[in-house]
C-alpha cells in the first residue's frame, strides 16, 4: 500500500519524464483547469480525465503502488511513457491540494488496476520454486555456451593481432586510417559474439585527433583492451570472481545468482544513456542496514525510456540479488515488499581522498572499472581556472569534475544549492574526475538530483 499521507515532490514526478518535451508539456498540465473526476485510492491509484483537442476527454491512470516504478495507462495516442497526460495527474496529484481526492476507482480505471493486480501476482506463481526451468534441455544450452565461447576466443585472438600490428605500425598510423578501419573490428568482434570487445574497439576509434595528447589515451585503452583479451584467453588460471568479471566485461549473459539481500533501498540517482540500438537507465540504490550500494539496469528500444522508473528521493523494501563478478555492484530487483514512498536517509560521506583510494582499492578486482559509486560528504563546489572541483570543507584536497559533468546543466544546480557552503554530493568517482549525480544541503533538505 502506497503511503497516500506523504506526498511526492514535483521533481520526482518529473524526474519520470522520458525527454525534455514531455516534462514541459506535463508541467503545463499540472494544474486543476483541464482536469475532472481526479481520484485516488489507498491502494495508491490516482486516475483522471484530461480535456484534450477531441470531444472526449483522456482517461489517465498510474498505479503508483507497482514497486518497480509507477505504471501508466492513458487514451491519447502517444507513444511516450509516461506521456504528457500521467506527468500533469502526478503533479497534480503530489500538490496535496485536495484537487486529487480521496475516492473509489471508476470502471474504465478499475478494469486496468485490477488486470494488472492479476498479471503480477500470476508472475509471482510462474516464478515460485516449483516453476519449470527456462533451459529445458540443459545439454543443448552446455552446447551453444561452448560454441560461443569459441567464437569469442577466435575473435579475441584475431584482436589481439590486429592491436599488435598497429603498435608496430605506430600509432599514427590510427589517425590515417580513419574510423573505418575500427569499424571494421567492431563488425567482426559482433560476428564473434563478443559484444564488449566490440564495444571497446569502438571507443578505441574515437580517441584518435580528439586533442592534445590522444595517442597517450589510445595507448591505455589499446593496454585495457589487450589486457582484456588475455584475461578471456586465460580465464582458466583466474581467480573465480576475476574470470566472472572478464566474462562479463567481454559480453557473456550472466544471471543474478547471489543470495537474496532484503534492505530498505534509498534511490540515490537515475539517470539514461542512449546509442543507435538501445537506452540504458543506471538507478544507483543505497541500502539502509547493509550499508552496500548497488546498480540496478533496465533497458529500452532506441528512443524509447526503459520500463523501470525509481526517481531520486524515494525508497522501497526489497530483495535485490548480486551479478557474479569480483567486486561487481550490478543486482537484480527481486521481490518487492512496499511500493516507492519519499524517503529523508542519506548515505553517510567520505572525504575526496578517500573517494579516490576507494576507487583504486576496486581496480584490483575490476582493472576495467570507469568509475565507482562515492558519496562525498561537506564538500563545496569550486571554479578551477576553467574547469570545477569539489573541494573539502574541513581539508586541502580536491576532486575534479569530468568533462561530461562541467557541461551538464546540473552543474549549476549544484552550485546554487551550495551558494559555498558545504552540500553532501553523491556521483561517480573514476579515472576522470567526479561526475555529481544527486546532492543534499548540509541542513535539512531534500535530495536534489542533478542528471
Amino acid at each position: 500500500m502506497t503511503q497516500q499521507g506523504v506526498r511526492w515532490t514535483a521533481d520526482q514526478v518529473l524526474a519520470l519524464a522520458p525527454d525534455t518535451a514531455s516534462r514541459k508539456a506535463g508541467s503545463k498540465l499540472g494544474a486543476a483547469g483541464p482536469w475532472s473526476e481526479a481520484g485516488s485510492s489507498d491502494e495508491g491509484t490516482v486516475w483522471g480525465l484530461c480535456k484534450g483537442s477531441g470531444s472526449k476527454p483522456y482517461q489517465t491512470v498510474v498505479d503508483i503502488a507497482d514497486a518497480s516504478g509507477p505504471a501508466y495507462k492513458c487514451s491519447c495516442p502517444s507513444r511516450k511513457f509516461p506521456c504528457k497526460h500521467a506527468l500533469g495527474l502526478l503533479l497534480l496529484w503530489a500538490g496535496g491540494d485536495g484537487a486529487v481526492p480521496r475516492g473509489e476507482a471508476p470502471e474504465w480505471a478499475g478494469q486496468w488496476i485490477a488486470g494488472r493486480r492479476k498479471r503480477a501476482e500470476e508472475k509471482r506463481s510462474g516464478e515460485s520454486p516449483g516453476s519449470p526451468s527456462g533451459s529445458a534441455d540443459p545439454e543443448a544450452a552446455l552446447r551453444r555456451a561452448e560454441r560461443r565461447a569459441e567464437r569469442v576466443t577466435a575473435g579475441a585472438v584475431e584482436l589481439e593481432q590486429r592491436l599488435a600490428d598497429l603498435l608496430r605500425g605506430g600509432l599514427a598510423t590510427a589517425e590515417q586510417s580513419g574510423y573505418g578501419l575500427w569499424e571494421e573490428t567492431a563488425a567482426r568482434m559482433v560476428d564473434a559474439q563478443a559484444q564488449g570487445l566490440a564495444g571497446r574497439v569502438r571507443e578505441l576509434g574515437a580517441i584518435p585527433s580528439t586533442g592534445p595528447g590522444w595517442p597517450v589515451r589510445l595507448l591505455e585503452e589499446c593496454a585495457l583492451l589487450h589486457l582484456l583479451g588475455q584475461g578471456w584467453l586465460r580465464r582458466e588460471r583466474l581467480p573465480e570472481g576475476l574470470a566472472a568479471t572478464v566474462r562479463s566485461r567481454i559480453g557473456l549473459p550472466a544471471s543474478a545468482d547471489g543470495p537474496p539481500l532484503r534492505d530498505r533501498w534509498l534511490v540515490l540517482a537515475q539517470y539514461d544513456t542512449a546509442d543507435t540500438r538501445l537506452t540504458t537507465r543506471r538507478i544507483w540504490l543505497y541500502g539502509a542496514d547493509s550499508r552496500r550500494t548497488v546498480l540496478l539496469l533496465s533497458y529500452g528500444a532506441a528512443g524509447r525510456a526503459p520500463e523501470l522508473a525509481l526517481p531520486v528521493g524515494l525508497a522501497l523494501e526489497a530483495e535485490v540479488s548480486s551479478f557474479p563478478g569480483a567486486g561487481q555492484l550490478r543486482v537484480a530487483l527481486g521481490e518487492q515488499f512496499s511500493p516507492p514512498a519519499p524517503a529523508q536517509t542519506r548515505p553517510p560521506g567520505v572525504t575526496t581522498s578517500q573517494a579516490v583510494a576507494r576507487y583504486g582499492d576496486t581496480l584490483r578486482d575490476d582493472p576495467w572499472l570507469e568509475s565507482v559509486p562515492v558519496t562525498l560528504d561537506r564538500v563545496v563546489p569550486t571554479p578551477d581556472g576553467d574547469s570545477w572541483q569539489l573541494a573539502d570543507a574541513d581539508g586541502d584536497a580536491a576532486l575534479p569534475l569530468t568533462p561530461a559533468a562541467r557541461t551538464r546543466p546540473g552543474l549549476w544546480r549544484l552550485v546554487s544549492l551550495s551558494g559555498g557552503a558545504p552540500v553532501r554530493v553523491f556521483g561517480e568517482c573514476g579515472h576522470q574526475g567526479f561526475t555529481p549525480l544527486t546532492a543534499w544541503p548540509e541542513g535539512p533538505g531534500e535530495a536534489v538530483g542533478l542528471c
